[in-house]
């Protein structure tokens, strides 16, 4: 990996973010063609900002409608969003493959450990069936390090994901199940078993199946099928290259590189470490695209940075990965 930011962003300390964001905000600056205009557009100086919350936040709409891409590249790979037939997708220009890659496997072992120690089983039909996602890249590249013969993909093979649940479970295998939200409560509806070894992850998504349902009723569902304590859920995006987990209650955490603010509604460029308002992101390893991304989700930063996203802002786009009000 040639990223000459790769040790300074994934070995952060979390004194050192704030001077870090800072220096990849200069970076950006000074060859982000599209963000350099948009700060103009704001009549913004770069020199003056100090500080994190002072920063510019790119509205996440300009990956639909411009290259985000800082320096000079042909990108390895381009991840696309899955969007709606109503909407246009957006486009998320990637340098190096190797950077996305340490970036979620870095962030997932930091939350649970070796990626080793698990079998990956992915229930993601709706993301199988376009080409260019994120998600099904991480969850391949995952299941693939877990080395685990019965790691993979199970599309419409719902019996077989069964057979295979209670085969892992037997064995006393530590398993993580990560699908999107309506398929993973079409599957408990059919195949409903208690669960001792299983971890299950949600990545939101109802995708027009369902009625709508707020995360607890989801999550209920989903508890009472399998009869453990909590779902696990991923908060990641095509216009983010890290990911926050939740292990439970909705509370997302982040990897060091990672930290989420919030913004009024009203007033973009207000911005807080903490309270209720829409999210504002800066993802580090986003040092090619753009690390200071304004999103359209609302939510709720805690004191700790830790997070929960409590559903859409009024007239923001669907997104393919987040029909579901929270």
């Amino acid at each position: 990996m040639s990223c000459e930011w790769v040790d300074k962003i994934f070995k952060v300390k979390r004194t050192d973010f704030r001077g870090l964001a800072l220096d990849i905000f200069q970076f950006q600056c000074q060859h982000n063609a599209v963000y350099k205009q948009f700060l103009k557009g704001l009549n913004i100086d770069p020199s003056v900002i100090q500080s994190p919350e002072q920063i510019p936040f790119l509205p996440i709409r300009f990956f639909k409608s411009h290259e985000i891409k800082t320096t000079e590249f042909i990108p390895e790979i381009v991840f696309e969003s899955s969007g709606t037939t109503q909407t246009k997708n957006s486009s998320h220009l990637v340098k190096e493959k190797a950077l996305y890659e340490k970036s979620f496997i870095d962030g997932f072992e930091k939350m649970y450990g070796p990626v080793k120690n698990w079998c990956i089983l992915g229930l993601l039909p709706s993301y199988l069936e376009r080409e260019n996602s994120s998600l099904v890249y991480m969850v391949d590249k995952l299941a693939k390090l877990s080395e685990h013969p019965g790691s993979g993909f199970y599309l419409y093979n719902e019996a077989g994901l069964a057979k295979k649940l209670a085969e892992l479970e037997k064995n006393k295998q530590k398993t993580l199940l990560i699908g999107v939200t309506y398929a993973l409560l079409d599957y408990a509806k059919k195949f409903s078993c208690p669960l001792h070894y299983t971890t299950i992850m949600e990545t939101g998504g109802m995708k027009g199946r369902r009625r709508e349902m707020i995360r607890e009723e989801v999550h209920r569902e989903l508890i009472n099928a399998f009869g453990i304590n909590s779902i696990h859920a991923e908060y990641g995006m095509t216009e983010l290259l890290s990911q926050a987990y939740s292990k439970g209650n909705g509370i997302y955490r982040t990897p060091g590189w990672m930290k989420v603010l919030v913004r009024e509604e009203d007033d973009p460029l207000s911005v807080r470490n903490s309270g209720n308002g829409v999210l504002n992101i800066i993802d580090l390893a986003n040092v090619y695209s753009c690390s200071f991304i304004a999103t359209d989700d609302a939510g709720k930063v805690y004191e700790d940075g830790s997070f929960e996203v409590l559903g859409r802002t009024d007239g923001s786009d669907l997104r393919g990965c987040s029909l579901m009000i929270l």
